[in-house]
């Protein structure tokens, strides 16, 4: 499976403490999380886990090299 950049921008999401898998093959139809439309691929969801409430910035293209959040590379792509 082929990575997919989901969208040039950054998901924006008021969390809640708890654990969370960031989609990191850009084929999920729940984004920015993961709903297992990785199966059968060699590229697995990035579990995090949120201590506290606020606002996350999740990757959105999936070339983040700050792994499940975002760091601005999509302003490269």
């Amino acid at each position: 499976m082929e990575k997919k950049v989901a969208q040039k921008m950054p998901y924006v999401v008021d969390v809640e403490p708890g654990t969370y898998a960031w989609c990191a093959c850009g084929h999920s139809s729940n984004q920015p999380y993961c709903d297992g439309s990785h199966a059968g691929s060699d590229v697995s969801p990035v579990i995090e886990q949120v201590t506290e409430a606020k606002t996350v910035a999740w990757c959105g293209c999936k070339a983040s090299g700050n792994g499940a959040f975002c760091d601005g590379s999509h302003a490269k792509l």
